[in-house]
């Protein structure tokens, strides 16, 4: 019997966490890429956040900006969420690139969303476009993403987004009315920021630094439970939406960026093989462009 092929456990491993898929995997310096649909536009999520981060370290090292300039933070008015600058009382002062290491952290929104008002949504695109990234686009910041997805939801609030026909009719998963890119263009940004080409010297060895600030090891990072090798990573979550992007260095100087989006077919919050999935099916992809470099 044949073995099975490396796309061929991704498939399986998606298909017993009960998600649909998509990966893009990419040696930073050989060029060697793994995919399953990974031209398929898909919702971003947070995961967009990482094309906010980038243009601003881009822009500072243009000279467009200074990553220690200040912005006063007042508590009215700040985008809702769970973590950061969302969930606290009272006025704060931060600079660009504190914000910036909020926004990646903990996934802050709020932070993410002063960052957007500093740059604003054109800029941004403009920025991707430039990179290549014809096709990673932001339709909103995060405040109206919520405020959609609020819309959307209608009179039963958060507790209805348990009810199937509630979710089916969410804008926010649909990549033609939101922030969106593919696979294979997330972890290209990756691979340029890690390739110095999105900012080089010092400002893009920065930037590489907050990127890597990231809390969360539930999901990318699960695959790699090494303590020699690093993950930077950025994830994205949607209702039925887990998603993470990052680049896996390895201490003998290999380098992957991955991108890794998923849907389950189940509407609960809380699907702990569904986040564990990413960090499998990246793990199987890098593994795969790893041999492919040694044969």
């Amino acid at each position: 019997m044949t073995p099975p092929t490396p796309l061929d456990r991704i498939r399986a491993a998606f298909a017993a966490a009960g998600v649909t898929g998509r990966l893009y995997a990419v040696d930073i310096d050989r060029g060697a890429e793994l995919g399953l649909g990974a031209d398929t536009e898909v919702s971003t999520a947070s995961v967009h956040k990482l094309c906010v981060v980038a243009t601003l370290y881009r822009h500072a090292a243009q000279g467009r900006l200074e990553l220690s300039e200040p912005v006063e933070i007042p508590p009215a008015g700040r985008t809702p969420g769970a973590t950061g600058l969302s969930v606290m009382h009272d006025a704060a002062r931060m600079s660009l690139r504190d914000l910036a290491a909020l926004t990646i952290a903990v996934s802050d929104s709020a932070a993410a969303d002063v960052l957007w008002d500093r740059l604003g949504l054109d800029t941004v695109n403009a920025t991707m476009a430039e990179l290549g990234l014809t096709r990673t686009v932001a339709a909103h910041p995060m405040r109206d993403l919520y405020a959609r997805m609020a819309e959307d939801v209608g009179s039963g609030g958060p507790a209805a987004l348990v009810d199937p026909a509630v979710v089916a009719r969410l804008r926010v998963l649909d990549p033609r009315h939101t922030n969106r890119s593919t696979p294979r263009e997330i972890a290209a940004l990756l691979a340029a920021v890690w390739r110095d080409e999105v900012c080089g010297g010092p400002t893009g060895a920065a930037l590489r630094a907050t990127l890597g600030l990231q809390t969360w090891s539930h999901r990318l990072a699960s695959g790699f439970p090494f303590d020699d090798v690093r993950v930077s990573g950025k994830t994205g979550t949607l209702p039925t939406l887990r998603h993470e992007a990052g680049v896996v260095e390895y201490p003998d100087g290999g380098r992957y960026a991955v991108a890794v989006f998923t849907r389950s077919a189940s509407t609960a919050a809380t699907l702990p093989t569904a986040d564990a999935v990413i960090g499998t099916t990246a793990r199987i992809a890098v593994d795969a462009l790893r041999a492919a470099a040694h044969d």
